[in-house]
């Protein structure tokens, strides 16, 4: 209590609420200290990430145009330009939309169509999915809801759906089925944005595949930098790694089936994309994140860089190519980290921010605005 209090006086409550979590963290060693250990010996193993197997559907990574995945970057970033330059500096993080997005290969150029900036006409509703062992930090997260309150401005409204965050995909996507078929919506429109963030979005994707009757109500599906194609680092883990999750501060999570990190492993993903054609009456959507190496956080380095033995153009969990779903419509590549898209840690947690989680500022409100516009000019102009 007494270093708490002294820090407490001279840099604010933010740091003693930082010596509160590393406290706890620390009470909980004893149970935890041979996972760490295991951890560290993980982070440092030199063995594959991609080992040999032949055990795996046919393979080829070519251009994503030959994947099917349509280019529309270009409008992408006119409406997500438009919207940062309306909102400027009046919302958090923000940042020149040039470096907001990465601009990789020969980006399309605009069509200088308008772009309206008024009230949604589909009244669109964004339901995220996010990613392994959410549910266990979220309570210590403690999100402002501050996309919820900006989208609701213009017509569109956003609601987070609970999964288990150590289960998976297969256990999820029933909860996702579930969880749609409870909301109270009306019959004559579709009007579901589903995001899957991370392993959120292969979750979504096997729901959309295995549950057909949530498919009226979804107009669309957006992978934001989701773990379609798996992550090599998931082959370097093993669930008792994710589990460690449970001993969070105020973690309330359950270990649920199991099942979370042999869900990101790629074998598995590839095989179920293999094994399961996507259903054509669903738009598909990607949003990557390929952030410039500085923008990084320091806490991620290590990350980036084991998964930089296979490929730099990685944001410290996933590669670029790996986050496109076959199909879809690609609209841009973020400059931003992995948890920077979606998890606002510094925001609530300024001094781990700034020790830890550097590289976290993202406009997070503009960029989810931006993609809703855009999927909704996308789906009038499609005729859906």
């Amino acid at each position: 209590m007494q270093a708490s209090s002294v820090i407490a006086r001279s840099c604010g409550d933010d740091a003693a609420r930082a010596v509160r979590f590393l406290r706890a963290l620390w009470s909980a060693s004893v149970r935890i200290v041979a996972v760490v250990a295991c951890l560290a010996s993980v982070a440092c193993a030199t063995k594959p990430l991609a080992p040999f197997s032949t055990d795996t559907p046919p393979l080829v990574l070519v251009p994503a145009s030959q994947a099917g995945v349509q280019d529309k970057r270009a409008r992408f970033r006119e409406i997500y330009c438009a919207v940062l330059e309306a909102h400027g500096s009046a919302l958090a993080d923000h940042r020149p939309c040039e470096d907001a997005l990465t601009r990789v290969g020969t980006e399309p150029a605009g069509s200088g169509a308008p772009v309206d900036l008024g009230q949604s006409r589909r009244h669109l509703i964004a339901v995220v999915v996010a990613g392994v062992g959410y549910d266990c930090f979220k309570p210590w997260l403690n999100s402002p809801g501050t996309v919820v309150t900006h989208l609701r401005q213009f017509g569109y409204d956003a609601i987070m759906l609970d999964v288990d965050g150590l289960s998976s995909s297969a256990n999820n996507a029933r909860q996702i089925r579930d969880a749609i078929l409870a909301m109270p919506l009306s019959s004559d429109a579709s009007r579901l944005v589903l995001i899957g963030y991370s392993k959120g979005a292969p979750d979504i994707l096997e729901a959309v595949v295995d549950y057909p009757e949530i498919r009226s109500r979804v107009a669309a599906v957006v992978s934001a930098a989701g773990a379609i194609g798996g992550s090599p680092l998931a082959n370097d883990a093993e669930q008792f790694q994710a589990d460690m999750l449970r001993y969070f501060p105020g973690a309330t999570c359950t270990s649920g089936d199991g099942g979370a990190v042999q869900s990101l492993r790629p074998a598995t993903r590839q095989a179920w994309m293999a094994h399961n054609p996507l259903p054509p009456d669903v738009r598909y959507y990607s949003l990557a994140t390929y952030p410039q190496p500085e923008r990084i956080s320091s806490i991620l380095k290590s990350s980036y860089e084991k998964l930089a033995r296979i490929d730099a153009r990685n944001d410290s969990q996933m590669i670029f190519y790996d986050q496109i779903v076959p199909g879809s419509t690609l609209m841009g590549y973020v400059n931003a980290d992995h948890w920077a898209l979606a998890v606002p840690i510094a925001r609530s947690h300024a001094m781990i921010g700034s020790l830890f989680v550097t590289q976290n500022e993202y406009p997070r409100e503009a960029l989810t605005e931006a993609a809703l516009r855009f999927i909704e000019e996308d789906l009038a102009t499609s005729g859906k």
